[in-house]
């Protein structure tokens, strides 16, 4: 049997994230002139693919289909990500030089959503079979035999943070590669180094952009001095969305700050139009609910008795978790904003099916706990 309330509250999730597409999604429509229910379709069609995703998988058996299925997505989302910088603009989204989106006729993917949770679902499958038979090891005999995987995650850099210029995702996968490392029995020692190599290499990432490091300038300035908030503009007016919610919000279709003041706001903004029309009674909804999965998630991965299971299981709540969190800090002014959307309820298709896609495999595996 499936894991039913993680079912439900990723449903929970969904729903509203379609719900919100259509409200927060009316001055766009007015703007260039869509059909009102253009962004509700498009993410409806998103929901109801994820729906359909997450109750196939969850159908499925892991120990026949997890690998090949982890190694498919692994490997094709790879290849896509090598050969989109060499694409031409016209099959290849470009926004500000970085090329993110491949354009298949009216829809479009974003690759990197789906190379995620192939790169989770290999490194799990790949670990358990190199480093838990070794048992103890010596620091160079650890560094020799994860340089393999530390390759791939700088490869992974250069595709995503170098070629794509999103420096976020990039994040969220090397924290995610680091606390797996740990978990599948690393020493303190090599964890700190490669802690430390991944500090320099970030830090190296933003010195050597321009964009970023204007980025990290204008946040400063914003947090430390309100007279520069103009140099913030898009968090300067999520703040301002937020303070305006009050409580209890505005009334859903109600928000001022979607009408041109805050661009993106049905994407990456989400939860500053979600503050201002519902409050912030139901963004602590939305955080409890969002707990909940990743809870439920880790009490699966506790409980699962096949490694690969337990690794790909924690590694799945650490991308919802770094995601949710990295978008929350960014949209209150708390840290610069990274362009991540937020798991289940940022508009975009590949993001709703990718994390859908996750959680039918997390349910797939749910079934392989021994219940009373």
């Amino acid at each position: 049997m499936i894991d039913k309330p993680l079912f439900s509250a990723t449903m929970i999730l969904l729903i509203l994230g379609l719900i919100m597409s259509y409200s927060l999604s009316s001055y766009v429509v007015l703007k260039y002139g869509y059909n009102d229910m253009h962004f509700f379709i498009r993410q409806g069609v998103a929901v109801l693919i994820g729906f359909v995703l997450i109750v196939g998988l969850s159908k499925l058996d892991p120990d026949k289909w997890f690998k090949p299925i982890g190694v498919m997505l692994f490997l094709t989302f790879l290849i896509v990500l090598l050969i989109m910088p060499l694409l031409p603009e016209s099959f290849v989204k470009s926004v500000g030089g970085a090329k993110r989106w491949i354009n298949l006729g009216s829809v479009s993917i974003t690759p990197v959503e789906f190379y995620k949770i192939g790169f989770i679902m290999f490194i799990s499958w790949s670990l358990v079979r190199t480093r838990l038979p070794k048992g103890k090891m010596n620091l160079r005999s650890e560094i020799k035999l994860f340089v393999p995987y530390i390759v791939v995650l700088i490869i992974s850099t250069l595709l995503i943070a170098v070629f794509q210029k999103d420096l976020g995702q990039t994040v969220v996968l090397s924290l995610t590669l680091i606390i797996l490392f740990l978990l599948v029995g690393s020493s303190f020692r090599f964890f700190s180094l490669l802690a430390g190599l991944s500090l320099g290499s970030l830090v190296l990432l933003i010195i050597t952009q321009p964009h970023r490091i204007k980025r990290i300038k204008d946040w400063f300035l914003s947090f430390n001095n309100e007279s520069n908030r103009l140099e913030t503009y898009q968090i300067s007016n999520s703040i301002d969305a937020i303070r305006n919610g009050g409580f209890f919000g505005q009334g859903i279709g109600n928000g001022q700050y979607k009408l041109g003041h805050l661009s993106e706001v049905n994407t990456d903004f989400i939860l500053a139009g979600i503050s201002e029309e519902l409050g912030f009674v139901m963004i602590i909804l939305v955080t409890l609910i969002m707990l909940f999965i990743i809870f439920r998630i880790f009490k699966i991965a506790a409980k699962v008795e096949t490694p690969t299971y337990y690794l790909f299981c924690v590694g799945s709540a650490l991308l919802i978790t770094f995601s949710f969190f990295i978008n929350s800090f960014g949209i209150s002014g708390i840290t610069p904003i990274k362009g991540i959307a937020v798991p289940f309820l940022s508009y975009g298709g590949s993001q709703v099916i990718a994390s859908s896609l996750s959680i039918g495999l997390v349910l797939m595996i749910s079934k392989k706990i021994k219940r009373k």
